[in-house]
């Protein structure tokens, strides 16, 4: 895997072609494996015998593993993504029972009103800029940003911070010792958020998961509440910052599909569900471990080894979407699901969130600056310094 990142839809379709299940080098030159077939993705992300605690995680057993690892996080983090079993399920009752349908409906008034907002900073950042400003800086980020911090509340002096710490956390390139100062500073940052709300709990998510109680009368650890935390500010804004600024990327280059939307022949919730199917806002996402020998399309994937979900590969499977699976077309027959958000135990718990604020944003956007279009050429935006998230590092566009 190339721990630099980049776009990953070429290297995917090579190994596509030679199946649904390759091999990979792991940074540190840690042996794996990852799981890029539609139809073999998903069996396997359902499987039983396939595992998210690490405890299964052969090598990191063994002691191979440094703690400088820049994916050791994602392997060791406590909480529902590395949680089994019963004890997954207890980590997503409780979590249910604080993120509830309710409270996330009464969130849009709220999104719509930030989304409004930050459409008018757009403006500004342009006027400044000679017409030009960097939609992702001045939109796609603080959007979900504010969203996820106000829902979890978490102060305004914490944003910048936490994003700029969830941006190493994610990346794939980083020295040992900066993960390690990253993932330090981000335990220190949300134990002051929960120390905040414990002393003082608020109408927030944070408060209702320090008081949610399972149906034995547990509650989570200090550990798995950290854990938490650092799952929903990671998830909760990576996630719907790279989908809104991959949405924008395929409209402003595929203007023969934003015209079908602005004519009522496509809905903005099409453009979301076919920006998740064809440029998956997460490209490879650790890890699942078999629990014992597993065989998936033909191919043995022992005991033990680390395993990447490979969305963004999946995603664009001809196997599954035909001929056309590479061409974006928000029209597409949306009767077989994209497994972008998941599949199985561990479907995303975020994603009605996500969905509401990209269709929010790209609705405002697109009203509000029908002719916005990139100011570069899409070829020449820096993409992500990772192989887990998928997206460009700016969005410079014209509004006008």
């Amino acid at each position: 895997m190339d721990a630099a990142g980049g776009c990953p839809h070429a290297a995917n379709a090579r190994l596509l072609a030679e199946g649904a299940v390759a091999s990979v080098v792991l940074p540190g030159d840690v042996s794996g494996m990852a799981v890029l077939g539609h139809e073999a993705l998903k069996d396997f992300l359902s499987h039983p015998e396939v595992a998210k605690n690490a405890s299964h995680f052969a090598a990191l057993q063994a002691g191979e593993i440094p703690d400088g690892w820049p994916l050791r996080t994602f392997a060791t983090v406590q909480g529902m993504t590395t949680a089994d079993g019963a004890d997954h399920k207890r980590l997503r009752s409780l979590m249910s029972r604080a993120f509830t349908p309710r409270r996330v409906e009464s969130l849009r008034p709220r999104i719509e009103e930030l989304t409004a907002g930050l459409l008018d900073g757009l403006g500004r950042a342009a006027a400044e800029g000679d017409g030009v400003a960097d939609l992702r800086t001045h939109f796609a980020l603080p959007l979900p940003m504010s969203v996820i911090c106000e829902l979890l509340g978490v102060d305004g002096e914490h944003h910048d911070k936490l994003h700029h710490l969830s941006n190493q956390i994610v990346a794939t390139d980083i020295p040992p010792a900066k993960a390690l100062a990253a993932n330090r500073e981000m335990i220190e940052v949300l134990g002051q958020v929960a120390a905040a709300r414990t002393a003082n709990p608020g109408d927030d998510l944070t408060s209702a998961l320090i008081a949610a109680r399972d149906d034995d009368g547990g509650r989570l650890s200090p550990p798995e509440l950290i854990g938490t935390l650092m799952l929903m500010i990671i998830a909760g804004h990576e996630t719907t910052l790279n989908l809104i600024t991959n949405a924008v990327r395929a409209l402003c280059t595929h203007r023969d599909q934003l015209q079908l939307v602005t004519a009522g022949k496509a809905s903005w919730a099409d453009v979301v569900e076919e920006t998740l199917r064809w440029d998956s806002p997460v490209s490879f996402f650790p890890f699942r471990y078999p629990t014992s020998d597993l065989t998936v399309d033909g191919t043995v994937i022992p005991k033990g080894t680390p395993v990447l979900a490979g969305y963004s590969a999946a995603g664009r499977d001809p196997k599954t979407y035909g001929d056309d699976a590479d061409r974006f077309d928000v029209t597409r027959d949306r009767s077989t699901r994209h497994l972008s958000l998941g599949h199985g135990a561990h479907f995303c718990l975020g994603a009605p969130l996500a969905r509401m604020e990209a269709t929010t944003a790209l609705e405002q956007l697109f009203t509000r600056y029908p002719a916005l279009d990139l100011a570069v050429p899409e070829p020449e935006l820096p993409r992500h310094a990772s192989f887990v998230g998928n997206s460009v590092q700016r969005l410079p566009v014209r509004l006008a």
